[in-house]
């Protein structure tokens, strides 16, 4: 539900050492998609990137992907590793392994997609934010005004982006994790228990990826704890 300004607490720290880009993903922030609704799925979105990253001559960089962003990030790391020389997956996860996990889930995306339609956007995000998943988010200082970001956004444009990248419409990438050949940095915060487990699986069937977990924090780990996000990143990223 955010954008690129989500990232401006540790951009401003990393800009020390590291030229940063932000960007909105399609159905989020100031993107628009010029095309049907299929452009809003991870492989469109993964293929624009490429494309965008051309465009800019950028041949190689780091990357880093926050929860969507973050399975887009893998995605993009197991299908396009020349353009990338070390990746940050945020509260991330390689999707769901059985087709019967996938089609629950994809209906569920669904009715969240026709509530986000049918509601007052206000009352959707409060519906959302009551998720044990944002608990400790929720109670940080800045969430007011993170909230009021999100209020900016299109209800129909985050339809779609939950219809055509939510995990349900997701490819699993749990086979192509052991193929894996750039760095890794997996990262879970401490009260996140549900992702805690999956990286740990993804850290074991990935011989290339390193997993930290950050105390104190739940899912929006470069919200709730700036610093230390910065200082963990950073000593990946140079190492």
């Amino acid at each position: 539900m955010g954008n690129g300004k989500d990232f401006n607490a540790v951009i401003s720290l990393l800009s020390e050492k590291f030229n940063c880009l932000a960007v909105d993903l399609p159905g989020h922030g100031n993107t628009q998609v010029n095309g049907t609704d299929e452009f809003y799925s991870l492989e469109n979105t993964a293929n624009g990137l490429i494309c965008w990253l051309e465009e800019l001559n950028i041949k190689r960089c780091f990357l880093v992907g926050y929860s969507m962003g973050g399975r887009l990030a893998l995605y993009l790391a197991l299908n396009y590793s020349q353009y990338f020389q070390k990746v940050i997956l945020e509260s991330a996860s390689p999707g769901l392994k059985t087709e019967k996990e996938r089609t629950e889930r994809y209906l569920s995306d669904l009715q969240l997609a026709e509530e986000l339609e049918e509601l007052n956007l206000e009352e959707f995000l409060t519906c959302w934010y009551d998720k044990p998943l944002f608990k400790t988010f929720k109670t940080h200082p800045n969430f007011n005004t993170i909230l009021a970001r999100r209020l900016q956004n299109n209800s129909t444009e985050l339809a779609k982006s939950l219809r055509w990248m939510g995990t349900g419409n997701q490819p699993p990438l749990w086979d192509k994790l052991s193929t894996s050949e750039i760095p890794l940095l997996l990262l879970a915060g401490e009260l996140d228990e549900k992702f805690i487990k999956i990286n740990r699986e993804m850290a074991n069937i990935c011989s290339t990826a390193t997993l930290e977990i950050v105390p104190g924090c739940g899912h929006n780990i470069h919200v709730e704890n700036p610093q230390r996000w910065v200082e963990v990143v950073q000593g990946f990223l140079l190492s």
